[in-house]
C-alpha cells in the first residue's frame, strides 16, 4: 500500500483573477464566492485601473463554471457595481421575506459590463447574474445557468449531529425564481472549438503595403498607450469564442456610449 504524510494547513484559494481583454477593457474572473471575494475584486479593479492610467472603459465579468459560495459575498459583489436597487430576496413558506439592497458607490463608475455564464454557473453566481441583469447594469452573455436557487439551513440536533434543510428560495430583483429555472442570457453564445492555426495570407493589399506610399504623421490615440491582454490572455482569446464575443460587445457598448 502507498503511504502519504499530510500536513494540516489552511488552503487559501485566490477567487479573483484579472487581466485585460483589450486596451482599457478589464477582465475579471471570479472562481467562487468567499469571505473576501468582494474586497479582492475591488482591489483588482483598482489595480487594473492604475495600470490603465485611470481609464477603464468597461469590464467582462466571467462567472462561468463558478459553483457559488457565500450569499453575503455575492451580495457584496453586486453592491460594487450598483448605486441603488434590490440585489436579491429570499422567501420561505413561513416567516418574513428578506431583501438585500445596494448602497451608493459603483466601482466602475457606470462603465458597461458583460457577464459571462454557462451551465456551470450556479447559486451565488446566479444571484449576481440575475441582479445585474434585472437592474440593467450588465448584459448577460453565454449559455443558460445551472438553476440552483435554494437556501439551506443547518439545524443542530440534541445528539450533536445536524440536518441540512431547504428553507427558502432566492428571487431576483424582478421576482424571478432561480431554482430549476436558472438565468437566461440576453445574448446566447455557445462555446465551440476553435482552430488556432494561422490563416494563410491572401492577396489583399492596402495602401500602406505599397512601397514609397505617402505617410501622414498622426498623434497616437490614448487608447493605444494602454496595456492590452497578457500573453496568456491573448492565447485564451484565440480559442475562447464566448470571451471574444464579450470583448467585442463591450467595445461596441463603449463606442455607443461615447457618441451619446
Amino acid at each position: 500500500p502507498l503511504e502519504f504524510e499530510i500536513t494540516r494547513a489552511v488552503i487559501r484559494i485566490k477567487s479573483v483573477k484579472g487581466d485585460f481583454v483589450a486596451p482599457g477593457f478589464a477582465y475579471l474572473r471570479i472562481t467562487q464566492f468567499q469571505e473576501r471575494t468582494a474586497q479582492n475584486l475591488k482591489e483588482k479593479v483598482e489595480e487594473l485601473r492604475a495600470k490603465a492610467h485611470g481609464k477603464l472603459f468597461g469590464a467582462v465579468l466571467d462567472l462561468r463554471d463558478n459553483p457559488g459560495g457565500l450569499l453575503d459575498a455575492a451580495v457584496d459583489v453586486c453592491d460594487l457595481f450598483l448605486n441603488e436597487g434590490v440585489i436579491v430576496s429570499t422567501k420561505s413558506r413561513v416567516g418574513p421575506s428578506r431583501s438585500f439592497r445596494a448602497k451608493p458607490g459603483d466601482v466602475l463608475n457606470g462603465a458597461p459590463i458583460v457577464v459571462l455564464i454557462n451551465q456551470g454557473t450556479a447559486s451565488a453566481s446566479e444571484i449576481v447574474s440575475g441582479c445585474l441583469q434585472d437592474n440593467h447594469r450588465a448584459v448577460i452573455m453565454g449559455e443558460k445557468s445551472f438553476g440552483k436557487g435554494s437556501v439551506q439551513t443547518v439545524v443542530p440536533l440534541p445528539d450533536g449531529s445536524a440536518v441540512k434543510l431547504t428553507t427558502a428560495l432566492y428571487y431576483t430583483p424582478s421576482g424571478r425564481s432561480i431554482q430549476a429555472e436558472g438565468i437566461t442570457p440576453d445574448v446566447f453564445v455557445e462555446q465551440v472549438e476553435v482552430e488556432t492555426k494561422k490563416k494563410k495570407k491572401g492577396f489583399r493589399v492596402l495602401e500602406r503595403d505599397l512601397k514609397r506610399h505617402l505617410e501622414v504623421r498622426r498623434r497616437k490615440q490614448a487608447q493605444e498607450e494602454l496595456p492590452g491582454p497578457s500573453e496568456a490572455m491573448a492565447q485564451r482569446l484565440e480559442r475562447d469564442v464566448q470571451l471574444q464575443r464579450a470583448r467585442d460587445l463591450l467595445k461596441g457598448l463603449n463606442a455607443l456610449l461615447a457618441h451619446r
